[in-house]
């Protein structure tokens, strides 16, 4: 008898999924969807960059300065959300990794949007405002139900995958040149590609959003 094979609905990233290398988890989420249901609107993006930070020997990652009020979610286990804030004004999301004890984390960096995303989304603090994320999310636990992220549908066609060096991190000296930076290379909504090009690429957001030309914020410098 035939069996007929079905296509596999979204799931949900378990913990084992975050407890691993940090570079092999920055690489793999680039195509997974993150979702914020905050109880009244559920919001979807799919991730086309991140930047892996491996602490407290890299320079460039927060956890460098050793275990701080601000960077104890970092030291915990894996699969929670580190938020911070930069230049007061802008949040990041990050995804704790590794094993608890081992302050490594990525960076996401740009979004693409699936559903409920009405605002820019390329850069990592355009992301947190597009999808309502603030230090209120910080050490949110990534397998519970109001953050979490997902693999997509089965049959979506895999990305396409480049690595570059992280961005505003040049005083973290040789630690900048490392290549942890990973991004979906045929992805519009890459927060470095420029306005021009992403302009005649993005003409609209999911439900009724409006396109806007708003800059990007400052790179997230000072990890």
């Amino acid at each position: 008898m035939q069996i007929r094979q079905r296509v596999r609905a979204h799931q949900r990233l378990n913990r084992d999924f975050y407890a691993r290398g940090t570079l092999k988890v920055a690489r793999e989420l680039i195509g997974m969807h993150l979702v914020h249901d905050d109880g009244r609107t559920r919001r979807i993006g799919r991730i086309v960059g991140t930047e892996a930070y491996r602490g407290p020997e890299d320079l460039a990652a927060h956890s460098a300065r050793g275990r701080t009020p601000r960077t104890q979610v970092m030291f915990g286990p894996p699969g929670y959300a580190y938020v911070y804030l930069i230049y007061g004004v802008w949040n990041c999301l990050n995804v704790v990794t590794a094993a608890a004890g081992r302050p490594h984390a990525v960076l996401l960096r740009a979004l693409e949007p699936i559903e409920n995303l009405c605002e820019p989304s390329w850069g990592p603090g355009l992301l947190c405002r597009a999808m309502h994320i603030d230090r209120r999310l910080n050490g949110q636990d990534l397998c519970g139900k109001t953050l979490w992220l997902e693999r997509p549908a089965s049959n979506v066609q895999p990305a396409r995958i480049a690595r570059a060096t992280r961005i505003g991190v040049e005083y973290a000296g040789l630690w900048a040149l490392r290549p942890w930076r990973f991004f979906d290379r045929d992805s519009p909504y890459v927060s470095t590609l420029t306005a021009r090009a992403r302009s005649s690429a993005v003409t609209v957001f999911p439900r009724g959003g409006r396109r806007s030309e708003s800059p990007a914020p400052p790179s997230s410098k000072k990890r």
